[in-house]
Protein backbone atom coordinates (compact mmCIF):
# COMPACT_ATOMS: atom_id res chain seq x y z
CA UNK A 1 0.00 0.00 0.00
CA UNK A 2 1.56 3.37 -0.65
CA UNK A 3 2.29 5.68 1.72
CA UNK A 4 3.22 8.90 -0.78
CA UNK A 5 0.47 11.60 -1.86
CA UNK A 6 -1.36 11.55 -5.49
CA UNK A 7 1.01 14.38 -6.51
CA UNK A 8 4.09 11.98 -5.16
CA UNK A 9 3.08 9.10 -6.93
CA UNK A 10 2.49 10.90 -10.25
CA UNK A 11 5.60 13.23 -9.58
CA UNK A 12 7.81 9.74 -9.76
CA UNK A 13 6.13 8.54 -12.97
CA UNK A 14 8.08 8.78 -16.20
CA UNK A 15 5.47 7.49 -19.52
CA UNK A 16 7.72 7.90 -22.82
CA UNK A 17 7.60 6.54 -25.86
CA UNK A 18 10.58 5.59 -28.89
CA UNK A 19 9.94 7.12 -31.93
CA UNK A 20 12.53 6.39 -34.72
CA UNK A 21 12.70 5.84 -38.87
CA UNK A 22 12.73 1.80 -39.33
CA UNK A 23 16.10 0.23 -39.02
CA UNK A 24 17.68 2.78 -36.43
CA UNK A 25 17.97 0.46 -33.69
CA UNK A 26 14.08 1.52 -31.91
CA UNK A 27 13.49 -2.01 -30.71
CA UNK A 28 16.84 -2.96 -30.00
CA UNK A 29 17.40 0.28 -27.98
CA UNK A 30 14.24 -0.74 -25.93
CA UNK A 31 14.94 -4.02 -24.88
CA UNK A 32 17.99 -2.80 -23.62
CA UNK A 33 16.47 -0.03 -21.57
CA UNK A 34 14.40 -3.04 -20.10
CA UNK A 35 17.73 -5.23 -19.49
CA UNK A 36 19.53 -1.60 -17.65
CA UNK A 37 16.37 -1.04 -15.73
CA UNK A 38 16.40 -4.52 -13.97
CA UNK A 39 12.97 -5.16 -16.09
CA UNK A 40 14.88 -8.50 -17.68
CA UNK A 41 17.88 -10.32 -16.92
CA UNK A 42 18.83 -10.39 -21.23
CA UNK A 43 17.74 -8.41 -23.97
CA UNK A 44 14.28 -10.69 -24.70
CA UNK A 45 13.91 -12.31 -21.41
CA UNK A 46 11.39 -11.09 -19.26
CA UNK A 47 11.98 -11.68 -15.36
CA UNK A 48 8.91 -12.19 -14.39
CA UNK A 49 7.21 -14.62 -11.54
CA UNK A 50 10.68 -16.23 -10.62
CA UNK A 51 10.78 -17.39 -14.27
CA UNK A 52 12.94 -16.38 -17.56
CA UNK A 53 10.37 -16.05 -20.11
CA UNK A 54 11.30 -14.65 -23.56
CA UNK A 55 9.31 -12.18 -24.95
CA UNK A 56 9.83 -8.51 -26.83
CA UNK A 57 8.12 -5.34 -27.73
CA UNK A 58 7.66 -7.42 -30.89
CA UNK A 59 5.00 -10.11 -30.01
CA UNK A 60 3.10 -10.74 -33.00
CA UNK A 61 4.41 -13.32 -35.15
CA UNK A 62 4.75 -11.47 -37.95
CA UNK A 63 6.77 -9.33 -35.75
CA UNK A 64 9.04 -11.59 -35.06
CA UNK A 65 9.63 -13.03 -38.06
CA UNK A 66 10.17 -9.66 -40.12
CA UNK A 67 12.09 -8.16 -37.34
CA UNK A 68 9.87 -5.04 -37.42
CA UNK A 69 7.55 -3.16 -35.26
CA UNK A 70 3.86 -2.88 -36.65
CA UNK A 71 1.72 -2.40 -33.58
CA UNK A 72 2.75 -0.19 -30.67
CA UNK A 73 3.27 -2.29 -27.12
CA UNK A 74 3.63 -0.84 -23.43
CA UNK A 75 5.92 -1.67 -21.05
CA UNK A 76 6.09 -0.90 -17.21
CA UNK A 77 9.02 -1.79 -14.66
CA UNK A 78 10.02 -0.11 -11.51
CA UNK A 79 13.78 1.18 -11.26
CA UNK A 80 15.86 3.41 -8.74
CA UNK A 81 18.51 4.83 -10.40
CA UNK A 82 21.64 6.62 -9.17
CA UNK A 83 20.04 9.28 -7.38
CA UNK A 84 18.06 6.88 -5.28
CA UNK A 85 14.59 8.04 -6.21
CA UNK A 86 12.90 4.85 -6.82
CA UNK A 87 10.72 5.92 -10.16
CA UNK A 88 8.01 4.20 -12.36
CA UNK A 89 8.74 3.48 -16.19
CA UNK A 90 5.97 3.39 -18.60
CA UNK A 91 7.73 2.45 -21.96
CA UNK A 92 5.57 2.58 -25.33
CA UNK A 93 7.08 1.25 -27.97
CA UNK A 94 5.69 2.23 -31.59
CA UNK A 95 6.06 1.02 -34.99
CA UNK A 96 8.67 2.87 -36.27
CA UNK A 97 7.36 2.22 -40.47
CA UNK A 98 5.56 4.63 -42.22
CA UNK A 99 2.41 2.68 -43.01
CA UNK A 100 1.61 2.36 -39.21
CA UNK A 101 2.23 6.02 -38.36
CA UNK A 102 -1.69 6.27 -37.48
CA UNK A 103 -0.79 3.76 -34.45
CA UNK A 104 2.60 5.73 -33.40
CA UNK A 105 0.50 9.00 -33.30
CA UNK A 106 -2.39 7.76 -31.03
CA UNK A 107 0.08 6.22 -29.05
CA UNK A 108 1.90 9.84 -28.56
CA UNK A 109 -1.07 11.17 -26.97
CA UNK A 110 -0.56 8.79 -23.93
CA UNK A 111 3.67 10.50 -23.63
CA UNK A 112 5.01 12.54 -22.10
CA UNK A 113 8.24 12.98 -23.73
CA UNK A 114 9.79 10.80 -26.56
CA UNK A 115 13.50 9.05 -27.06
CA UNK A 116 13.85 9.96 -30.74
CA UNK A 117 16.73 7.57 -31.78
CA UNK A 118 19.17 8.43 -34.65
CA UNK A 119 21.16 6.01 -36.83
CA UNK A 120 24.79 7.96 -36.49
CA UNK A 121 25.66 6.76 -39.65
CA UNK A 122 22.45 8.11 -41.34
CA UNK A 123 21.29 11.18 -39.30
CA UNK A 124 17.62 12.41 -39.84
CA UNK A 125 15.62 10.30 -41.88
CA UNK A 126 12.19 10.72 -43.75
CA UNK A 127 9.99 8.72 -41.01
CA UNK A 128 11.75 10.51 -38.32
CA UNK A 129 10.65 13.85 -39.46
CA UNK A 130 7.35 13.30 -39.80
CA UNK A 131 7.38 12.00 -36.14
CA UNK A 132 9.26 14.81 -35.10
CA UNK A 133 6.45 16.99 -36.15
CA UNK A 134 3.61 14.78 -34.12
CA UNK A 135 5.36 15.34 -31.07
CA UNK A 136 5.93 19.22 -32.03
CA UNK A 137 2.16 19.61 -32.37
CA UNK A 138 1.39 18.13 -29.04
CA UNK A 139 4.19 19.78 -27.28
CA UNK A 140 6.41 16.44 -26.29
CA UNK A 141 9.93 17.21 -25.34
CA UNK A 142 12.31 15.38 -27.32
CA UNK A 143 15.83 13.36 -25.89
CA UNK A 144 18.00 12.85 -28.67
CA UNK A 145 19.73 9.25 -28.93
CA UNK A 146 22.23 9.21 -31.37
CA UNK A 147 22.69 4.97 -32.25
CA UNK A 148 25.07 2.60 -33.76
CA UNK A 149 28.11 4.43 -32.64
CA UNK A 150 29.79 0.99 -32.57
CA UNK A 151 29.64 1.32 -36.76
CA UNK A 152 31.07 4.31 -38.64
CA UNK A 153 29.38 7.49 -37.99
CA UNK A 154 28.90 10.82 -39.64
CA UNK A 155 31.25 13.57 -38.28
CA UNK A 156 29.26 14.64 -34.60
CA UNK A 157 29.07 18.00 -35.44
CA UNK A 158 27.52 17.42 -38.83
CA UNK A 159 25.13 15.11 -37.05
CA UNK A 160 24.00 18.04 -34.28
CA UNK A 161 24.01 20.40 -37.19
CA UNK A 162 21.63 18.77 -38.88
CA UNK A 163 18.95 18.86 -35.61
CA UNK A 164 19.44 22.65 -35.75
CA UNK A 165 18.70 22.79 -39.33
CA UNK A 166 15.79 20.30 -40.19
CA UNK A 167 14.31 19.63 -36.61
CA UNK A 168 14.84 23.86 -35.52
CA UNK A 169 15.88 22.51 -31.96
CA UNK A 170 18.85 23.65 -30.32
CA UNK A 171 21.23 20.53 -29.65
CA UNK A 172 22.94 20.53 -26.30
CA UNK A 173 25.59 17.56 -26.59
CA UNK A 174 25.35 15.63 -22.97
CA UNK A 175 27.61 13.46 -23.58
CA UNK A 176 30.75 13.65 -26.80
CA UNK A 177 31.58 10.41 -28.54
CA UNK A 178 35.32 9.39 -28.95
CA UNK A 179 35.25 8.13 -32.38
CA UNK A 180 33.11 5.20 -33.58
CA UNK A 181 33.23 1.82 -35.72
CA UNK A 182 37.02 0.19 -34.68
CA UNK A 183 38.28 2.94 -33.53
CA UNK A 184 35.50 3.73 -30.72
CA UNK A 185 37.58 4.76 -27.88
CA UNK A 186 34.24 5.73 -25.08
CA UNK A 187 32.36 9.25 -24.20
CA UNK A 188 33.58 12.01 -22.28
CA UNK A 189 30.61 13.86 -20.74
CA UNK A 190 30.12 17.86 -21.10
CA UNK A 191 31.18 20.09 -18.05
CA UNK A 192 32.38 16.90 -15.61
CA UNK A 193 35.24 15.26 -17.93
CA UNK A 194 33.77 11.83 -17.26
CA UNK A 195 35.08 9.69 -19.13
CA UNK A 196 33.49 5.95 -20.07
CA UNK A 197 35.50 3.51 -21.81
CA UNK A 198 33.58 1.43 -24.58
CA UNK A 199 34.56 -2.03 -24.27
CA UNK A 200 34.44 -4.42 -27.76
CA UNK A 201 33.58 -7.83 -27.53
CA UNK A 202 36.17 -10.51 -27.58
CA UNK A 203 36.08 -12.05 -31.10
CA UNK A 204 34.09 -15.54 -30.74
CA UNK A 205 32.65 -14.03 -27.23
CA UNK A 206 28.84 -14.89 -27.25
CA UNK A 207 28.55 -12.05 -25.24
CA UNK A 208 29.59 -8.37 -24.91
CA UNK A 209 32.03 -7.76 -22.20
CA UNK A 210 30.79 -5.34 -19.25
CA UNK A 211 31.90 -1.85 -20.27
CA UNK A 212 34.68 -0.58 -17.62
CA UNK A 213 33.70 2.22 -14.60
CA UNK A 214 34.03 5.51 -15.60
CA UNK A 215 37.23 7.58 -14.58
CA UNK A 216 38.31 11.19 -15.15
CA UNK A 217 39.52 11.44 -19.13
CA UNK A 218 42.33 13.29 -17.48
CA UNK A 219 43.34 9.67 -16.17
CA UNK A 220 42.29 7.38 -19.35
CA UNK A 221 45.64 7.17 -21.58
CA UNK A 222 45.33 3.33 -21.32
CA UNK A 223 42.24 3.44 -23.49
CA UNK A 224 43.59 5.79 -26.06
CA UNK A 225 45.83 5.61 -29.29
CA UNK A 226 48.87 8.13 -29.39
CA UNK A 227 47.09 12.00 -29.13
CA UNK A 228 43.78 10.41 -29.50
CA UNK A 229 43.30 11.62 -25.91
CA UNK A 230 44.28 15.41 -26.59
CA UNK A 231 42.23 15.03 -29.22
CA UNK A 232 38.82 14.39 -27.60
CA UNK A 233 40.15 16.70 -25.17
CA UNK A 234 40.01 19.68 -27.48
CA UNK A 235 37.03 18.40 -29.21
CA UNK A 236 35.19 18.57 -25.78
CA UNK A 237 36.54 22.36 -25.22
CA UNK A 238 35.01 23.26 -28.58
CA UNK A 239 31.71 21.89 -28.29
CA UNK A 240 31.26 23.07 -24.76
CA UNK A 241 32.22 26.79 -26.37
CA UNK A 242 30.02 26.03 -29.00
CA UNK A 243 26.75 25.04 -28.35
CA UNK A 244 24.06 25.59 -25.19
CA UNK A 245 24.70 24.04 -22.02
CA UNK A 246 22.03 21.68 -21.14
CA UNK A 247 18.46 23.47 -19.73
CA UNK A 248 16.00 21.82 -18.48
CA UNK A 249 13.35 24.37 -18.90
CA UNK A 250 14.12 25.09 -22.21
CA UNK A 251 13.86 21.43 -23.17
CA UNK A 252 10.53 21.11 -21.46
CA UNK A 253 9.25 24.02 -23.31
CA UNK A 254 10.23 22.03 -26.69
CA UNK A 255 12.97 24.01 -28.09
CA UNK A 256 16.21 22.34 -26.52
CA UNK A 257 16.98 18.52 -26.86
CA UNK A 258 19.47 16.98 -24.72
CA UNK A 259 21.79 14.78 -27.05
CA UNK A 260 23.30 10.99 -25.90
CA UNK A 261 25.26 8.72 -27.82
CA UNK A 262 25.62 4.97 -27.34
CA UNK A 263 25.18 1.85 -28.98
CA UNK A 264 22.10 -0.25 -28.16
CA UNK A 265 23.47 -4.08 -29.75
CA UNK A 266 26.58 -3.34 -27.29
CA UNK A 267 24.60 -1.83 -24.03
CA UNK A 268 27.05 1.04 -24.23
CA UNK A 269 25.52 4.62 -23.10
CA UNK A 270 21.86 2.98 -22.05
CA UNK A 271 22.07 3.57 -18.54
CA UNK A 272 23.16 6.71 -18.98
CA UNK A 273 19.86 7.83 -21.42
CA UNK A 274 17.65 5.89 -18.90
CA UNK A 275 19.50 8.30 -15.87
CA UNK A 276 18.49 11.16 -18.26
CA UNK A 277 15.13 9.84 -18.55
CA UNK A 278 14.57 9.89 -15.21
CA UNK A 279 16.05 12.82 -14.19
CA UNK A 280 14.44 15.24 -17.07
CA UNK A 281 11.63 13.60 -18.54
CA UNK A 282 8.46 15.93 -17.16
CA UNK A 283 6.15 13.71 -14.92
CA UNK A 284 2.28 13.36 -15.89
CA UNK A 285 1.06 16.94 -17.00
CA UNK A 286 -2.23 18.46 -16.54
CA UNK A 287 -4.24 17.46 -18.94
CA UNK A 288 -7.37 19.88 -20.67
CA UNK A 289 -10.76 18.43 -20.41
CA UNK A 290 -14.21 19.65 -20.52
CA UNK A 291 -17.17 18.40 -18.07
CA UNK A 292 -19.71 17.05 -20.23
CA UNK A 293 -22.78 14.77 -19.49
CA UNK A 294 -23.44 11.75 -21.31
CA UNK A 295 -24.83 12.30 -24.69
CA UNK A 296 -28.26 10.65 -23.79
CA UNK A 297 -28.72 12.99 -20.21
CA UNK A 298 -31.79 15.55 -20.53
CA UNK A 299 -31.49 18.90 -19.54
CA UNK A 300 -27.68 18.43 -19.28
CA UNK A 301 -25.80 21.73 -18.15
CA UNK A 302 -23.14 23.35 -20.97
CA UNK A 303 -19.87 21.76 -20.68
CA UNK A 304 -17.08 23.42 -18.58
CA UNK A 305 -13.45 23.48 -19.81
CA UNK A 306 -10.93 22.04 -16.87
CA UNK A 307 -7.69 21.63 -16.35
CA UNK A 308 -7.53 17.79 -15.12
CA UNK A 309 -4.10 17.87 -12.24
CA UNK A 310 -2.49 14.12 -11.94
CA UNK A 311 -2.98 15.00 -8.04
CA UNK A 312 -6.46 15.00 -8.39
CA UNK A 313 -8.86 12.61 -6.25
CA UNK A 314 -10.64 11.28 -9.27
CA UNK A 315 -9.88 8.69 -11.64
CA UNK A 316 -9.99 10.15 -15.16
CA UNK A 317 -8.19 9.10 -18.23
CA UNK A 318 -8.23 7.91 -22.03
CA UNK A 319 -7.89 5.03 -24.17
CA UNK A 320 -5.38 5.35 -26.78
CA UNK A 321 -5.27 1.44 -28.42
CA UNK A 322 -7.38 -1.48 -28.58
CA UNK A 323 -5.40 -4.55 -29.09
CA UNK A 324 -7.36 -7.61 -29.87
CA UNK A 325 -5.82 -11.27 -29.70
CA UNK A 326 -2.71 -10.49 -26.98
CA UNK A 327 -3.49 -13.82 -25.96
CA UNK A 328 -4.08 -16.38 -28.78
CA UNK A 329 -5.40 -18.65 -26.07
CA UNK A 330 -8.74 -16.56 -25.48
CA UNK A 331 -10.35 -13.86 -28.02
CA UNK A 332 -8.96 -10.48 -25.13
CA UNK A 333 -9.27 -7.38 -26.18
CA UNK A 334 -7.78 -5.08 -24.06
CA UNK A 335 -8.39 -1.23 -23.91
CA UNK A 336 -4.78 0.68 -23.11
CA UNK A 337 -6.10 3.07 -20.64
CA UNK A 338 -3.37 5.89 -19.80
CA UNK A 339 -4.13 7.46 -16.26
CA UNK A 340 -4.36 11.49 -15.84
CA UNK A 341 -5.64 11.10 -12.66
CA UNK A 342 -6.35 9.78 -9.29
CA UNK A 343 -5.51 6.53 -7.90
CA UNK A 344 -7.03 3.31 -9.09
CA UNK A 345 -7.85 0.04 -7.32
CA UNK A 346 -8.85 -2.71 -8.79
CA UNK A 347 -12.53 -3.51 -8.49
CA UNK A 348 -13.29 0.12 -9.34
CA UNK A 349 -16.35 0.76 -11.34
CA UNK A 350 -15.77 3.59 -13.86
CA UNK A 351 -18.04 5.21 -16.67
CA UNK A 352 -17.68 6.26 -20.33
CA UNK A 353 -18.31 9.70 -21.17
CA UNK A 354 -19.28 9.05 -24.97
CA UNK A 355 -21.94 6.74 -23.95
CA UNK A 356 -22.82 6.61 -20.13
CA UNK A 357 -21.58 2.86 -19.71
CA UNK A 358 -20.46 1.77 -16.88
CA UNK A 359 -17.73 -1.04 -16.17
CA UNK A 360 -16.62 -3.04 -13.25
CA UNK A 361 -12.47 -3.07 -13.98
CA UNK A 362 -12.31 -6.30 -11.95
CA UNK A 363 -9.11 -7.78 -14.24
CA UNK A 364 -7.17 -4.68 -14.83
CA UNK A 365 -3.82 -5.36 -16.11
CA UNK A 366 -0.42 -4.04 -16.19
CA UNK A 367 1.94 -4.73 -19.41
CA UNK A 368 5.10 -6.05 -19.86
CA UNK A 369 4.37 -5.88 -23.85
CA UNK A 370 2.24 -9.46 -24.71
CA UNK A 371 2.79 -10.34 -20.90
CA UNK A 372 0.88 -8.58 -18.29
CA UNK A 373 -0.18 -9.03 -14.35
CA UNK A 374 -2.78 -8.29 -12.35
CA UNK A 375 -2.58 -4.34 -11.57
CA UNK A 376 -3.71 -3.53 -7.78
CA UNK A 377 -3.43 0.48 -8.06
CA UNK A 378 -2.47 2.51 -10.72
CA UNK A 379 -1.61 6.56 -10.87
CA UNK A 380 -1.51 9.35 -12.96
CA UNK A 381 0.78 8.71 -16.02
CA UNK A 382 0.08 4.81 -15.81
CA UNK A 383 -0.98 3.07 -18.26
CA UNK A 384 -3.38 -0.13 -17.24
CA UNK A 385 -4.75 -2.60 -19.93
CA UNK A 386 -8.44 -3.16 -19.19
CA UNK A 387 -10.24 -5.71 -20.28
CA UNK A 388 -14.02 -5.59 -22.58
CA UNK A 389 -15.54 -6.83 -25.54
CA UNK A 390 -16.24 -4.48 -27.74
CA UNK A 391 -17.27 -1.51 -25.12
CA UNK A 392 -14.61 0.41 -25.34
CA UNK A 393 -12.84 2.17 -28.32
CA UNK A 394 -9.73 3.89 -29.03
CA UNK A 395 -10.46 7.69 -28.04
CA UNK A 396 -12.61 7.21 -25.36
CA UNK A 397 -12.94 9.05 -21.67
CA UNK A 398 -13.35 6.89 -18.49
CA UNK A 399 -14.08 8.74 -15.53
CA UNK A 400 -15.74 8.20 -11.92
CA UNK A 401 -18.11 10.74 -12.81
CA UNK A 402 -18.45 9.37 -16.14
CA UNK A 403 -18.55 13.12 -17.09
CA UNK A 404 -14.88 13.80 -18.15
CA UNK A 405 -13.98 14.06 -21.92
CA UNK A 406 -10.63 14.43 -22.78
CA UNK A 407 -10.07 15.86 -26.61
CA UNK A 408 -10.77 12.73 -28.74
CA UNK A 409 -8.24 10.68 -31.04
CA UNK A 410 -8.56 11.09 -34.97
CA UNK A 411 -9.30 8.10 -37.37
CA UNK A 412 -7.29 9.73 -40.45
CA UNK A 413 -8.70 8.75 -44.00
CA UNK A 414 -7.28 5.70 -45.49
CA UNK A 415 -4.57 6.41 -48.93
CA UNK A 416 -5.62 2.36 -50.00
CA UNK A 417 -9.36 0.89 -50.46
CA UNK A 418 -9.58 -3.02 -51.17
CA UNK A 419 -12.04 -5.45 -51.30
CA UNK A 420 -11.47 -8.36 -49.15
CA UNK A 421 -13.63 -11.34 -49.23
CA UNK A 422 -12.91 -14.68 -47.11
CA UNK A 423 -11.67 -18.17 -49.35
CA UNK A 424 -14.26 -20.69 -47.68
CA UNK A 425 -17.13 -18.83 -48.13
CA UNK A 426 -19.11 -21.07 -44.93
CA UNK A 427 -17.28 -18.48 -43.04
CA UNK A 428 -18.13 -15.41 -44.08
CA UNK A 429 -19.75 -14.69 -40.54
CA UNK A 430 -16.23 -15.11 -38.88
CA UNK A 431 -15.44 -13.04 -41.20
CA UNK A 432 -17.41 -10.05 -40.46
CA UNK A 433 -16.57 -10.30 -36.30
CA UNK A 434 -12.75 -10.70 -37.25
CA UNK A 435 -12.83 -7.19 -39.44
CA UNK A 436 -14.66 -5.26 -36.59
CA UNK A 437 -12.45 -6.64 -34.04
CA UNK A 438 -9.11 -5.64 -35.65
CA UNK A 439 -11.06 -2.58 -37.18
CA UNK A 440 -11.71 -1.39 -33.33
CA UNK A 441 -8.34 -1.72 -32.88
CA UNK A 442 -7.91 1.77 -35.21
CA UNK A 443 -4.98 0.33 -37.66
CA UNK A 444 -7.38 -0.08 -40.35
CA UNK A 445 -10.62 1.30 -41.51
CA UNK A 446 -13.97 -1.29 -42.49
CA UNK A 447 -16.58 0.12 -44.08
CA UNK A 448 -19.91 -1.67 -45.22
CA UNK A 449 -20.99 -0.08 -48.45
CA UNK A 450 -24.84 0.50 -48.46
CA UNK A 451 -25.45 -2.00 -51.53
CA UNK A 452 -23.71 -5.28 -51.98
CA UNK A 453 -22.34 -7.35 -49.40
CA UNK A 454 -18.49 -6.69 -50.23
CA UNK A 455 -16.20 -5.77 -47.34
CA UNK A 456 -13.86 -2.30 -48.19
CA UNK A 457 -11.02 -2.16 -46.12
CA UNK A 458 -8.58 1.20 -46.01
CA UNK A 459 -5.03 1.11 -44.73
CA UNK A 460 -2.68 3.57 -44.82
CA UNK A 461 0.14 1.25 -46.52
CA UNK A 462 0.34 -1.63 -48.57
CA UNK A 463 2.28 -3.67 -46.01
CA UNK A 464 -1.06 -3.07 -43.60
CA UNK A 465 -2.61 -5.46 -45.70
CA UNK A 466 -0.04 -7.92 -45.27
CA UNK A 467 -0.16 -7.84 -41.78
CA UNK A 468 -3.80 -8.20 -41.78
CA UNK A 469 -4.21 -10.92 -43.88
CA UNK A 470 -1.11 -13.02 -41.55
CA UNK A 471 -3.79 -11.96 -38.36
CA UNK A 472 -6.54 -13.30 -40.19
CA UNK A 473 -5.41 -16.43 -40.63
CA UNK A 474 -2.88 -16.80 -37.51
CA UNK A 475 -6.06 -15.17 -34.54
CA UNK A 476 -8.90 -16.06 -36.32
CA UNK A 477 -8.26 -19.00 -38.92
CA UNK A 478 -9.38 -17.13 -41.68
CA UNK A 479 -7.68 -17.31 -45.43
CA UNK A 480 -8.31 -13.95 -46.99
CA UNK A 481 -7.88 -12.56 -50.14
CA UNK A 482 -7.39 -8.55 -50.83
CA UNK A 483 -8.77 -7.67 -54.45
CA UNK A 484 -8.40 -4.50 -56.27
CA UNK A 485 -11.22 -1.87 -55.31
CA UNK A 486 -12.86 0.75 -57.69
CA UNK A 487 -12.75 3.63 -54.98
CA UNK A 488 -9.63 5.76 -54.62
CA UNK A 489 -9.94 7.89 -51.27
CA UNK A 490 -12.91 7.33 -48.56
CA UNK A 491 -14.13 10.59 -47.20
CA UNK A 492 -16.71 11.44 -43.77
CA UNK A 493 -19.78 13.40 -44.64
CA UNK A 494 -21.24 15.59 -42.42
CA UNK A 495 -23.67 18.64 -42.52
CA UNK A 496 -27.71 19.43 -42.14
CA UNK A 497 -29.67 16.18 -42.28
CA UNK A 498 -31.47 16.99 -45.70
CA UNK A 499 -28.52 17.91 -47.23
CA UNK A 500 -26.63 15.02 -45.79
CA UNK A 501 -30.02 13.00 -47.35
CA UNK A 502 -29.80 14.32 -50.45
CA UNK A 503 -26.43 13.68 -51.25
CA UNK A 504 -26.52 10.09 -50.40
CA UNK A 505 -29.61 9.49 -52.43
CA UNK A 506 -27.62 10.84 -55.16
CA UNK A 507 -24.52 8.79 -54.43
CA UNK A 508 -26.18 5.50 -52.64
CA UNK A 509 -24.02 3.16 -54.78
CA UNK A 510 -20.96 4.97 -53.46
CA UNK A 511 -22.29 4.98 -50.01
CA UNK A 512 -20.59 3.10 -46.97
CA UNK A 513 -21.02 3.20 -43.45
CA UNK A 514 -17.52 3.01 -40.90
CA UNK A 515 -17.48 0.66 -38.02
CA UNK A 516 -19.19 3.58 -36.12
CA UNK A 517 -22.70 3.57 -38.78
CA UNK A 518 -21.39 7.20 -40.09
CA UNK A 519 -21.63 7.44 -43.30
CA UNK A 520 -18.86 7.67 -45.72
CA UNK A 521 -18.20 8.73 -49.54
CA UNK A 522 -16.18 6.38 -51.13
CA UNK A 523 -14.59 8.36 -54.34
CA UNK A 524 -13.20 6.50 -57.95
CA UNK A 525 -10.93 9.61 -57.69
CA UNK A 526 -9.47 12.39 -56.16
CA UNK A 527 -11.08 14.12 -58.95
CA UNK A 528 -14.29 13.37 -58.28
CA UNK A 529 -13.78 14.42 -54.18
CA UNK A 530 -13.00 17.88 -55.65
CA UNK A 531 -16.44 17.45 -57.72
CA UNK A 532 -18.63 16.19 -55.41
CA UNK A 533 -17.32 18.93 -52.94
CA UNK A 534 -17.91 21.78 -55.33
CA UNK A 535 -21.63 20.56 -56.56
CA UNK A 536 -22.47 20.38 -52.68
CA UNK A 537 -21.20 23.38 -50.86
CA UNK A 538 -23.65 22.52 -47.71
CA UNK A 539 -22.14 19.16 -47.21
CA UNK A 540 -18.57 18.90 -45.35
CA UNK A 541 -16.40 16.16 -47.13
CA UNK A 542 -13.60 15.19 -44.14
CA UNK A 543 -10.16 13.38 -43.90
CA UNK A 544 -10.21 12.76 -40.37
CA UNK A 545 -13.17 12.20 -37.92
CA UNK A 546 -12.36 12.11 -34.19
CA UNK A 547 -13.93 9.93 -31.59
CA UNK A 548 -14.07 10.85 -27.96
Amino acid sequence: MSKLTLNEEAARRRTFAIIAHPDAGKTTLTEHILLSGGAIRAAGAVRARGENRRTQSDWMKIEKERGISVSASVMTFEHTPADGIARMFNLLDTPGHEDFSEDTYRTLTAADCAIMVLDAAKGIEPQTLKLFEVCRLRDIPIITFINKLDREALDPLELLDEIASKLQLDPAPVWWPAQSGNRLRGMVEMGTGRFQPYARKVPGAVEDAGHPPALPLSEAAQYFEPGEQEELMEAAELVTGGYPAFDRQSFLEGHMTPVLWGSALRHFGIDELLAAIGEWAPPPKVMPARKEAPPETRNAPAPVELSIQPGSDEVTGFVFKVQANMDPNHRDRIAMFRMASGKFQRGMKLKVQNTGKSLSVNAPIMFFASDRELAEDAFAGDVIGIPNHGVLRVGDSLSESGMIRFAGLPNFAPEILQRVRVKDPLKAKHLKKALDGLAEEGVTQLFRPEIGADFIVGAVGQLQFEVMADRLGEEYGLEVIFEHSPYAEARWIDGDKADVEDFMGKYRGQMARDIDQAPVFLAKSSWETGYVTERFPKVAFTKTKERG
